[in-house]
């Protein structure tokens, strides 16, 4: 049996200094020198200064811009009475990360962009109790759980706890994302 996708995103955070030959806080450091803020343009900057493959370019570039204004963001989302949601939304990314290395992640103002070639999924702390977890799943049948949503993803999950985010919702997000390549 293959290792997890938290195992395979570990072991290419631990492989960035010998397959880039140089460690993940330096490279941040690079990126942060360089002035490039969007997740593109440090991409491509990583790829066409540095000579790094797209995928560790890629999660470099997720990585650096973790410690900027996304943060902010999300710090703002997730403040006052939605803060307890705060788990959720973390429980959600750590599993979109491990997907791939090419998930970008793409904080909005409300809410949270899960992107590879096209957005897949959306995260949105919608009340002080429920995030809405959109995906992009047109053409499903909707379920008890799987509801109709909007025109960027056709499909929501209400997540009130952790548990909600079970393996039926990681279902849905790995589908969306597997589509959006």
């Amino acid at each position: 049996m293959g290792s997890s996708p938290e195992d395979q995103l570990a072991t290419m955070l631990a492989n960035i200094p010998d397959k880039t030959g140089k460690s993940l806080p330096e490279w941040i450091e690079i990126i942060e020198e360089s002035g490039h803020e969007k997740h593109g343009a440090i991409l491509k900057f990583l790829k066409a200064e540095h000579g790094v493959s797209h995928g560790f370019a890629n999660l470099i570039a997720s990585r650096a811009r973790e410690t900027g204004e996304e943060v902010d963001l999300v710090a703002a989302q997730y403040s006052g009475a939605k803060e307890s949601l705060r788990p959720i939304y973390e429980e959600v990314i750590t599993f979109a990360q491990s997907l791939g290395p090419d998930v970008e992640i793409a904080p909005k103002k409300a809410s949270v962009s899960l992107r590879r070639k096209k957005q897949f999924a959306l995260i949105t702390p919608a009340t002080k109790s429920r995030i809405d977890l959109g995906v992009a799943l047109k053409g499903n049948e909707l379920t008890d759980r799987l509801e109709t949503y909007n025109a960027m993803c056709s499909h929501r999950v209400r997540l009130e706890t952790i548990s909600d985010f079970d393996d039926e919702a990681k279902d849905w997000v790995r589908e969306a994302y597997s589509r959006s390549g």
